[in-house]
This record gives structure tokens, C-alpha cells and sequence, in this order.
């Protein structure tokens, strides 16, 4: 029985006690409403005992939350804490099938959504009860018994993963995952009590969620930004208010075309980049304006980042996503020796146990604590990652492998080209060949593409086929999505006009 105590660690409950050792310390605000973290707590127990009448003899642990980026959202995500439940993100972006399968696969008897999704959440059947926030916030309270520690082996949230080879899956993320993601940045990135982090990216993906988070554990004031608007951002950015931000390569390219040739802030110190390889001539940019990025590198399955490149390196090791933050490991699984690509391989505390109800998937994903990230990339001599992509995303052409992430760095290189996306389609003769999809910003020939990408990339990796469109598919998190692209390539809805 000792034993069986020993192994269930616990932290004092995170929001009580950041109200406790800092509470008028700013929590969170959006330009209109600032609140202090015992602000912050006050509000959310309000909630917590609103949403307890709601639900006071739960047959389930699991609540359905589709939010937006609201300061309302992130009351209740901290509400539901408090009740002990754990927290079902629901893309906002996904459709009605997507969103059903979901609901049923993680059995969900409720789901709290902002009065914006009413319609969208119409389908919803009698043994899924539907609560609007309008609705939680009329709700009488009852009193509940507030927790005083939160288990760190307790499923905190559930986010699915985009599924990019077979049907979602839902990723169980613990307080514990939580705890050490924030823990192991901390130790990477530094913490003051100034900082405040600017978060525009969704509060129902892993990387607006882990910031709600890491306040909490720091002490972080969250600048929050229901949407990603570009000239308010940059504003903020030169204002001195901001300190770090969060984002993905399209956003971090909208931001430097907006800037122009201002600058931003000395306070400013950490442009946190994920959401896969970077392109060069974008880095080369930010290099050049003083922009102080940090590649990192991490997923859902590892709630956030899990290797990030340290500042020393930013500019020595350009292109690389670093070494694993502290708590964590990394390795690369290839048999072609050392300095190879291969499937990258992650270790560490803040590694999901597993997905939900996905045995099959668990046996496959995980091999003596080791978890298989389904990326491709390699480690230096000196230990730095670089990744070069999804392994689905991989292209073998004619028996070589061609990762578009690089065709797409050489493209977004090339005078006019707004955007670029690229994805294999089938080849009689070589098997798949690589198909550039391309968002024009000025007039572009196809011609001048060619020509740009014959002086930068071996005869095998060039674009065999060379489409313009009006824009690419990205999700919720502007990640780009290329079997998006080659569906619609295979169903004829986008073709080479030559």
C-alpha cells in the first residue's frame, strides 16, 4: 500500500497556488479586460460551481470544450481543472462528420461551447447534452470541494491529432506531461517576471494550451488574440508589452512582410518557431531584422515542444529545430549509420502514456518508452536535429527520397512566390514525382520557377509538375496540409494547366 502512494505524485493545485504566492500579479488580457491570478482564481471557482450544478454526479470524466480564443475560454478551461475533469478540445475548424466521431469515440455525455458554434453543433443527439456558455453563465451555483493537489499522472486534457495516417486519435496529455513541457522550456528558454507571452495560436491546440499552462506555473502574464491579425500583433510586438510569442512559419512570414522596415522591441527576446522545418530564406530574414527565433520542435504527443534551439546557436545552427530540452531524449532510428536521416524517436515526462481506446496504435507507437514521431530527420556530430519531414509526407521518387519541406524552403526563395506547397503525386515512370502548388504574389511564369529551382536543387528534386492556386490548405494551426493537396490533385480539383 506505501508503494502503490509512492507512485501517484502530486503538486499542489496550480492556479490556487500561483493566486497564493503571486496574486496580484498580472494573469491575463486582451486589450479590453485584464485580470490579476487571484483574479483569475475568483473567476474560475465561479465558474467551477456554476458548471457543478450542471454536472454534480459525473458517469464520465470526459467534457467536450469548443472554444475560441476568448478570455471566457480560458475561465472555464481553468474551471474544469478545478472540478477534476478532464478536458476534450474540439477543433472549431473540423465539420460535422469530424466532429462526431470524436464526440462518440471519447464517449462524451457533455460539451460546453462559445454561442458562436450553436448551429455547428446542432446535430448533437439526446445522450450528448449541449451547454452553451450563455447558458453555464445564467446557471445557479452550488459549493464544491476545491482540490488541493492535482495528480500528476491524471489525464488533464485530450487533443486529437490531425490524422495524417489513419483516423484521429485522441492523445491523452497528464498534468505530469503538462508539468514537465513547462518545466523543460523554462530550463531552455529562462523565465521573468515581466514576461508576457502573446498567444494567437488556438486555445484547442497543444500549443495555445500549454501557454494557458505555463502561466500558471510561471507566473506569465497571457496576451491573448482571438484571431491572428497581423498589424495588432506587430503593434504589440514594438510596444515592449510582449516578451515571447508563439508561431508557425506562415505566420512568422505575414509578420515580416507587415513589418517592413521597422524593428520590434529590445524586450521582445523569443519568437518560439514550430510546426515543421522552417524555411531558410524566411530565417535569413529574421536574421537579418534582429528577430530573435527559436526553431523548436515537439507535437501533440508531446505536449509542445520537446527539443528547441537554444539562443547561443540560433545563428550557427541555423536551420536546426536544437537539442532536447532537459527532462527529454531524442534519438534516430535509420540503418544507415550515423548522421543519417531516419524516423526521429522522443523520450521523456512529458510524452503522452498513450492514445485513447487505440491499443493497436499504442503497441505501435511506443517500444520501451521510446515514442515514434513519424518524422523524418537527422542528428549532427554535435547533437542538433534537423527535421526534414512527416515520413507520410516523404516522397520517393525513382528510389530517392525527396523531402518537399526542402523544395518548399527553395520555392519560398523565388522572386513572386507568395506561398508554396508540395506533395508527390503517382508516376508511371518514377513512382511519385514532386508537384509544387504555388500562391503568386506578382506575375510568375512557371519558366522562372524552373529556372530558380535548376540553380538550387538536384535534377530528382525539382518540381515535375507546377500548379498555381489561390491559396493552401492549412488547419487550425496554419500547418500545412499536404495530403490535402494530393486529394485534390488525385480527384482532378486542381490540374496542371500545361
Amino acid at each position: 500500500m506505501e508503494n502503490k502512494r509512492m507512485t501517484t505524485q502530486q503538486l499542489p493545485n496550480w492556479l490556487k497556488q500561483r493566486a497564493f504566492l503571486t496574486p496580484d500579479r498580472m494573469a491575463l488580457s486582451n486589450g479590453d479586460v485584464e485580470y490579476t491570478f487571484n483574479e483569475l482564481w475568483e473567476k474560475a471557482i465561479a465558474i467551477g460551481e456554476q458548471l457543478h450544478t450542471i454536472v454534480k454526479h459525473p458517469s464520465h470524466p470526459f467534457i467536450g470544450l469548443m472554444i475560441k480564443n476568448k478570455v471566457e475560454s480560458v475561465l472555464l478551461i481553468h474551471a474544469i481543472q478545478q472540478l477534476g475533469f478532464t478536458t476534450v478540445l474540439l477543433n472549431n475548424k473540423l465539420s460535422e462528420n469530424e466532429l462526431s466521431f470524436q464526440i462518440r469515440d471519447m464517449e462524451l455525455s457533455m460539451v460546453l461551447y462559445d454561442d458562436e458554434f450553436e448551429e455547428k453543433l446542432s446535430f448533437l443527439e439526446e445522450d450528448v447534452k449541449g451547454v452553451s456558455f450563455s447558458q453555464l453563465f445564467q446557471t445557479p451555483p452550488t459549493s464544491f470541494e476545491v482540490k488541493d493537489h492535482f495528480h500528476l499522472d491524471q489525464a488533464c486534457s485530450v487533443m486529437y491529432t490531425s490524422g495524417t495516417t489513419g483516423a484521429p486519435k485522441g492523445v491523452l496529455q497528464s498534468y505530469g506531461n503538462h508539468w514537465w513541457s513547462a518545466i523543460g522550456s523554462s530550463l531552455n528558454l529562462g523565465i521573468n517576471e515581466n514576461d508576457t507571452w502573446l498567444c494567437s495560436v488556438p486555445l484547442f491546440h497543444i500549443s495555445g494550451y500549454s501557454i494557458l499552462m505555463r502561466s500558471v506555473i510561471y507566473g506569465m502574464n497571457v496576451r491573448l488574440f482571438e484571431s491572428f491579425d497581423v498589424e495588432g500583433i506587430n503593434r504589440e510586438l514594438m510596444s515592449g508589452q510582449v516578451t515571447i510569442m508563439s508561431v508557425v512559419s506562415n505566420m512568422l512570414s505575414r509578420l515580416m512582410k507587415d513589418i517592413g522596415e521597422r524593428t520590434y522591441h529590445p524586450n521582445f527576446r523569443c519568437m518560439l518557431l514550430g510546426g515543421g522545418p522552417a524555411p531558410l530564406p524566411l530565417l535569413e530574414k529574421c536574421k537579418e531584422k534582429g528577430v530573435p527565433v527559436f526553431q523548436t520542435y515537439g507535437m501533440t504527443e508531446t505536449a509542445s515542444q520537446i527539443v528547441t534551439l537554444s539562443p547561443e546557436y540560433s545563428m550557427s545552427k541555423l536551420g536546426s529545430a536544437g537539442k532536447p530540452l532537459f527532462p527529454s531524449e531524442l534519438k534516430i532510428m535509420s540503418d544507415k549509420g550515423s548522421n543519417q536521416e531516419g524516423e526521429i524517436l522522443v523520450k521523456g515526462p512529458n510524452v503522452t502514456s498513450g492514445y485513447y481506446r487505440r491499443e493497436e496504435a499504442n503497441a505501435a507507437s511506443f517500444d520501451s518508452g521510446w515514442f515514434h514521431t513519424g518524422d523524418i530527420g537527422y542528428v549532427d556530430e554535435e547533437g542538433f536535429l534537423f527535421v526534414m519531414d512527416r515520413r507520410s509526407d516523404l516522397i520517393i521518387s525513382g528510389g530517392e527520397n525527396v523531402y518537399p519541406a526542402e523544395i518548399e524552403s527553395v520555392l519560398l526563395g523565388c522572386d513572386g512566390v507568395e506561398d508554396a506547397g508540395v506533395a508527390g503525386i503517382a508516376s508511371d515512370e518514377w513512382g511519385q514525382i514532386p508537384c509544387a502548388f504555388i500562391v503568386k504574389k506578382e506575375p510568375l511564369t512557371k519558366e522562372e520557377i524552373i529556372k530558380h529551382c535548376s540553380e538550387n536543387l538536384a535534377s530528382y528534386k525539382r518540381p515535375k509538375k507546377i500548379v498555381f492556386v489561390d491559396e493552401l490548405p492549412r488547419n487550425a494551426s496554419n500547418k500545412l496540409l499536404r495530403r490535402v493537396l494530393r486529394d485534390k490533385w488525385d480527384k482532378g480539383v486542381v490540374a496542371d494547366e500545361d
